[in-house]
């Protein structure tokens, strides 16, 4: 198939290329800034097969009120001018695979994509126009998947990045009280989550990209100590946090319990379902 990755300088979006590009479909990345013109992203979409959709600045960072414009253009911005390209298209793409995030729901509940439970802080609200934005796409008559990411993890980039250097040298530890659940996948199922939408074309809708099973953030501090062979006695106090990121600090300190339901429905069978297999993965390839 002929697949357009928008947002594919990142972490996800190479990984998918790589794993997309070894099964032998033609990947091509479509950047879209605000000059770009609908012309220009016709151009790239006309004739093509499926689009994935990953564009949206990192989330991790101090709120200001600037940055949460940057946050906001690079979705819903972003998105837009992909789904009104799509209206401008001759031979349209017949899937549109959207990434999202599990920042939609609150904190109080566990969640699967039957839960109403949203938050109501700036993230949930950024995600839920964002999923708006595109299904939209549907009017069109294309097949929309939501992906509702949790923190994605691997041994070259994400998350995993910026928390294995301080654990390598000791200084790793638990964030705020460490019970806040984290919901998470390793980039090789999410990947493959994303080939599995694509090829099994009953699939539409929303859908959480998390492991079945969620860890609070005092659990993976002491496995990551385990298989790094490092002390995890450090920690790093909420009002520390909070002074740091602001706002933004909601996304270490918020719990997220989220699970998988659709995909295990759907029959997706996960790699690393449990924090132990990914990180055996990832300690392994990082030698």
């Amino acid at each position: 198939m002929k697949i357009i990755i928008c947002g594919m300088s990142g972490f996800v979006g190479n990984a998918l290329y790589d794993f997309l590009s070894a099964q032998h479909h033609e990947v091509i990345s479509l950047s879209i800034r605000s000059n770009s013109s609908v012309e220009s992203i016709v151009k790239v979409l006309d004739g093509s097969d499926v689009v994935i959709n990953l564009a949206g600045a990192n989330i991790l960072g101090r709120w200001s009120v600037v940055y949460k414009k940057l946050l906001r253009s690079s979705r819903i911005v972003t998105t837009a001018s992909l789904t009104h390209a799509l209206t401008h298209c001759a031979n349209p793409p017949h899937t549109l695979l959207n990434a999202s995030a599990v920042g939609v729901y609150d904190s109080y509940h566990q969640h699967d994509e039957y839960s109403r439970h949203y938050g109501d802080d700036f993230l949930a609200s950024l995600v839920q126009e964002w999923e708006e934005v595109a299904l939209s796409a549907k009017a069109l008559g294309m097949r929309v998947c939501i992906m509702r990411f949790g923190v994605v993890y691997g041994k070259s980039g994400g998350a995993m990045a910026k928390m294995l250097p301080p654990f390598k040298l000791g200084l790793g530890g638990k964030i705020g009280d460490g019970f806040q659940m984290i919901s998470w996948i390793h980039v090789a199922d999410l990947v493959r989550a994303c080939l599995f939408f694509i090829e099994n074309e009953e699939q539409e809708g929303v859908f959480n990209l998390t492991t079945p099973e969620p860890i609070c953030n005092l659990q993976q501090t002491k496995k990551m100590g385990k298989y790094l062979h490092r002390p995890t006695f450090m920690s790093m106090p909420a009002w520390a946090v909070k002074l740091i990121f602001g706002e933004g600090s909601c996304v270490m300190l918020d719990s997220k319990e989220v699970y998988p339901r659709r995909l295990q429905e759907a029959g997706f069978s996960f790699q690393y379902p449990t924090f132990d297999s990914a990180m055996e993965q990832i300690v392994h390839d990082q030698g």
